[in-house]
């Protein structure tokens, strides 16, 4: 219930009107100087009597005594009618938020709310006549039932470096810890970049959107992205903990084809070849695996992207399914140098010394097969987010292995 305490205020004017509430220093209106006042107890203050006169002042404040669920990021406003402002103090334990009074003589609070709190508000104010009038009210904000934080990603492998550089084929990528409401989400994800492009958003579940061009990115665009979830219902009471961004850059553009049919890998940089180089795909062919599952070794077709970079990395047949020796697919444990991966399936671009198919035929288990000198430009020069397009392969790669967002048309990408 609102409490309401009148006070009659003297020769001090408004300055006094605060001090007669409590033991405060304020500054006298014509002479500047502080003025204190002997704080005393209830029992000592004179009674209010039938000549005390009446404040004029009707205080409003929003939100209302008791209320619930008050949303977070919503201003707390107080109005005097009749009256003027002396002061307004909200708090929820020792927690203060502060405010200010505005050109129209309202009070609004200038910072957020935390969820699941009860606030009181405390104002003061006094009319034309120097009464004042004091009121006490309290609210609750929101409960969430979840709470959801954002994570900025560059592949399901790895986080995006706030800042970094990145390749032509980079997606923005937002991942929710929790599942949310996607069209909700959608809404709260800004994306700006320079130059101005258009773009898509696909879900790759339900807590994790990519979102990408029309076209490969061109070199030296910058993109910012900013998620504003604080004190949004994302769906099924899921509220979104704090907001957050972040920006990358494109680099040069690298985009590499490699041929499956030709056994040649050539990469283009900002349109130019700058090398090319004598490969070997996958052999084609299909075993079973332990687990029962068809096992194919063709080199998946259409564009990947660059997730990451390995000096060496330990690969085998049971890595992907074939455990048996005797098995004709079967291979042991290996250390492979200079490995660039494509794919969460396990492509890679490496050294393979051992082919001596390489610009010939195919002939590796899926992966592109380089030389050790070629493997190792690779693994100095590519970054995440670089383009390796495979040609003229029976199989097409799928879009959740790896980034495959450019695997699909633009007018049949996402939503």
């Amino acid at each position: 219930m609102i409490q309401r305490r009148k006070v009659i205020v003297g020769a001090l004017g408004v300055a006094a009107t605060a001090t007669a509430a409590g033991c405060s220093a304020h500054a006298s209106a014509s002479a500047g100087s502080a003025v204190w006042t002997q704080p005393v107890s209830d029992d000592q203050a004179a009674p209010v009597t039938e000549g005390t006169p009446a404040s004029t002042v009707q205080l409003t404040v929003t939100p209302a005594d008791k209320a619930t669920g008050w949303g977070v990021t919503k201003p707390i406003t107080v109005a005097a009618a009749g009256g003027t402002l002396q002061k307004v103090t909200v708090t929820a334990g020792k927690a203060k938020i502060d405010g200010a009074v505005q050109a129209d003589g309202t009070w609004r609070s200038s910072e957020d709310l935390s969820y699941d709190k009860t606030y009181k508000v405390v104002v003061t104010a006094a009319d034309s006549s120097g009464v004042a009038t004091e009121q006490t009210s309290t609210f609750a904000t929101v409960k969430p039932k979840h709470l959801t934080h954002i994570t900025f990603q560059s592949n399901a492998l790895n986080v995006l470096k706030d800042g970094g550089t990145y390749g032509a084929g980079q997606p923005v990528i937002v991942a929710f810890s929790r599942a949310v409401d996607k069209e909700k989400a959608e809404k709260a994800i800004a994306i700006t970049t320079s130059p101005s492009v258009e773009g898509k958003f696909y879900w790759v579940n339900d807590s994790t959107v990519h979102w990408r061009p029309a076209k490969y990115w061109t070199s030296g665009t910058s993109i910012k992205v900013s998620v504003d979830i604080h004190g949004k219902n994302l769906g099924s009471g899921v509220y979104g903990e704090k907001n957050a961004s972040a920006n990358f850059r494109i680099g040069r553009q690298l985009i590499a084809i490699a041929d499956s049919r030709t056994h040649q890998t050539k990469v283009y940089i900002d349109g130019k070849v700058v090398r090319t180089m004598a490969s070997s795909f996958g052999m084609g062919g299909t075993t079973k695996g332990a687990q029962g599952q068809e096992i194919n070794f063709w080199t998946a077709g259409g564009p990947h992207v660059v997730l990451s970079k390995e000096r060496t990395h330990s690969m085998s047949s049971s890595s992907y399914g074939v455990t048996d020796p005797k098995n004709p697919y079967y291979y042991g444990d290996e250390e492979i140098e200079y490995c660039t991966r494509i794919s969460y399936s396990g492509e890679f671009l490496h050294a393979a010394p051992w082919n001596r198919s390489l610009g010939r035929a195919n002939k590796s288990h899926g992966c592109v097969n380089l030389s050790t000198a070629d493997a190792k430009w690779v693994y100095e020069n590519f970054i995440v987010g670089d383009v390796v397009d495979v040609k003229n392969s029976p199989r097409t790669l799928q879009i959740w292995n790896g980034l495959g967002d450019w695997t699909v048309s633009y007018d049949r990408y996402g939503r």
